[in-house]
């Protein structure tokens, strides 16, 4: 028991400082990703430093619950894959521990850090989400910082744009500048030409002070006087020259933070109760305004007033008799097309005129009303997935850890290559299916809850299966064993290889092993002339896809080939590595028995497959039989030598 905690601590110890490492790695890259997507909006517009710490401080506390799964998946491919390439995994199992022993108090380890994820991203981020959304609309909001370039129009102040051609760096004197001022209309447009000119900004940074030196101002006249004037008029206008001109220019340049409140009414801002209760209100309201919507077009169509079989209007309550009360007449059906026909053109010309107005508007009604029930119903849906992301993103850490854990136990690779490029590549796989399922249950395709946990169903078999192949110490990725089950399924043969040995104990006895090789070669032409390519399908799986003479040749061959390796001289040595390796006598793959072999002759579009291969793998045995037949005649022609 000693033992076993001591173990426990090692792995924590082990686990942590990579764990951390992992978690700063991962959660730079994110705030990366972050800056990346937004430095076009927060260049050129003189935000302090400390607006932007504080902005990448939410941003990191955003960003955290994404950060864990790649993090817990890197650690634990680093952790299982150091272990096993310094042997010390390999030392554990061979003391009796087993590998799910092994990952037990970081599993606990895990479920604490996810759990503590859950009630971080359900408590905290919501706060940080407000604040950061907040943050970056109003850098968004702020006007760029006034750097007027060079022999480019500078069009950031609102109603004006202004030309430079140069600018003096130390004195930050302006040459040949240009201003064209539309703020009241291209009609009344004022073009301001100058030699020279200076920019300051006001104290409160809300205005701007263009001093201009040398230069005249153009206005166009268009729209003053007391009447307007008719287009074939002259367009007066008014020329002035100056020796010093002063325009103080509306800039506000100030950082304005905005107000929260516009975004803690959102889905981001709230957590698992409040997103409830905004759905069930929403729910409610919107099923309100569709039972009272769909009354009124009910009520409003002409089925329901003149339609056949319709009820007439019900009388006053004082004209009302006891015969009203008691049966209400049905009134008959409504031939319009009579009606409209009895018409003279021109009024047939305004019903259908009065028709299309009253269907237009009622389109253009319900078309409004229809995008509002849409934004109320995306609405519900963001609520709905952003519930269920607080959930899926603390379940992918366990899912990445089942995934990380066995997949570097097997893999033994440890150190920063191979395990991060196999975290990249998964949790890439992850991202994109993870990406996918969101998108299909915001924009409605499959339910929230479809589209959140899409992503965890497909990982979930993978953390399994993984697991499972570790514990049992499978080898899933060393490509010589694919290769060799891809021979074993197709048959393809394997060569021999014998050595020489240095002490022989027994040498063979070539007469009688002539005799044996003859008998074995005789066998091998009796199974080629009695055996076709071709066999009964249900004789076959009556077998169970068995071939009891080619097995007993097999046994035979394998027999004579270690008699053959006893000899000690080369020419028979070589010869026996040409025997082939024959193995296709379970023809499919695997023994198996003749009632479960009845039951895929029945699934016939199962066992047709299977008799396809077998036929298959059946001419490849008799390759084998007729390589066989040549290697024992011109052995018994070496031994006579």
């Amino acid at each position: 028991m000693r033992t076993v905690k001591r173990l426990d601590l090692f792995l924590l110890k082990t686990f942590l400082p990579l764990f951390i490492m992992t978690f700063g790695i991962c959660l730079f890259i994110f705030l990366m990703q972050f800056l990346w997507r937004y430095v076009d909006e927060m260049v050129g517009k003189g935000i302090g430093i400390h607006i932007l710490a504080e902005l990448f401080f939410y941003v990191a506390l955003t960003q955290i619950p994404q950060a864990l799964p790649l993090a817990i998946l890197f650690a634990s491919l680093m952790t299982f894959g150091n272990l096993g390439e310094q042997m010390e995994l390999l030392a554990m199992k061979a003391s009796g521990i087993s590998l799910v022993r092994i990952m037990k108090p970081l599993t606990f380890f895990l479920i604490f850090v996810a759990i503590s994820a859950f009630f971080f991203q359900n408590n905290v981020t919501p706060v940080s989400q407000v604040k950061m959304y907040t943050l970056l609309y109003s850098v968004r909001q702020k006007s760029p910082e006034l750097e007027i370039p060079e022999r480019t129009f500078y069009k950031e102040i609102s109603g004006k744009n202004l030309y430079v051609k140069s600018r003096d760096r130390q004195t930050g004197l302006l040459r040949e500048v240009m201003i064209y001022d539309y703020s009241e209309g291209f009609n009344n447009a004022r073009v301001i030409m100058a030699d020279s000119g200076r920019l300051k900004t006001s104290v409160d940074k809300k205005y701007v002070v263009m001093t201009l030196f040398s230069g005249e101002s153009f206005e166009n006249l268009k729209g003053s006087g007391t009447r307007a004037r008719e287009a074939k008029d002259a367009v007066p206008y008014r020329r002035e020259s100056f020796d010093t001109m002063e325009m103080l220019i509306e800039f506000d340049g100030n950082f304005n933070m905005t107000d929260e409140s516009i975004f803690q009414g959102r889905y981001v801002g709230k957590n698992i109760a409040s997103l409830q209760q905004s759905i069930d209100s929403m729910t409610v309201r919107m099923d309100s305004v569709k039972r009272a919507e769909s009354g009124a077009l009910y009520a409003q169509s002409y089925r329901r007033t003149l339609g056949p079989g319709a009820a007439p209007p019900p009388p006053p309550p004082a004209d009302r008799t006891e015969s009203d009360s008691l049966a209400v007449a049905v009134r008959p059906a409504v031939d319009f097309d009579s009606l409209y026909r009895v018409r003279k053109p021109d009024v047939r010309a305004s019903l259908l005129a009065w028709s299309k107005r009253n269907v237009d508007n009622l389109l253009m009604n319900y078309g409004f009303k229809s995008g509002q029930l849409s934004f109320e119903e995306k609405e519900i849906r963001w609520h709905h997935t952003e519930m269920h992301r607080k959930f899926t993103l603390s379940f992918a850490c366990l899912i990445f850890f089942f995934i990380g854990a066995p997949l570097g136990a097997i893999i033994r690779k440890g150190g920063l290559g191979a395990p991060a490029v196999i975290s990249v590549l998964l949790f890439v796989v992850y991202y994109i299916i993870d990406n996918m399922g969101y998108k299909m249950a915001r924009d409605g395709v499959w339910l929230p809850w479809q589209g959140m946990w899409l992503s965890s169903a497909i990982l979930l078999p993978l953390g399994v299966f993984l697991t499972w192949k570790a514990v049992n110490d499978s080898v899933i990725l060393n490509a010589e064993t694919y290769l060799d089950a891809l021979k074993r399924l197709t048959g393809r043969r394997e060569l021999r290889k014998i050595e020489k040995k240095e002490i022989i104990m027994e040498h063979p006895d070539y007469g009688a092993l002539t005799v044996r090789l003859q008998r074995l070669g005789v066998s091998c032409r009796q199974y080629l002339d009695g055996s076709r390519r071709w066999m009964n399908y249900m004789n076959f799986w009556k077998q169970g896809g068995r071939d009891p003479e080619a097995e007993r040749i097999a046994l035979e061959i394998e027999a004579v080939v270690g008699i053959l390796e006893n000899s000690d001289r080369n020419l028979v040595l070589n010869k026996a590595m040409d025997f082939p390796f024959v193995r296709s006598f379970h023809l499919t793959g695997r023994a198996i028995s003749p009632r479960a072999g009845m039951a895929l002759a029945v699934c016939f579009p199962v066992g047709g497959a299977v008799y396809l291969l077998a036929v298959y793998r059946r001419k490849l045995l008799r390759q084998d039989m007729r390589t066989a037949v040549r290697v024992c005649g011109e052995m018994v022609d070496i031994i006579k030598v």
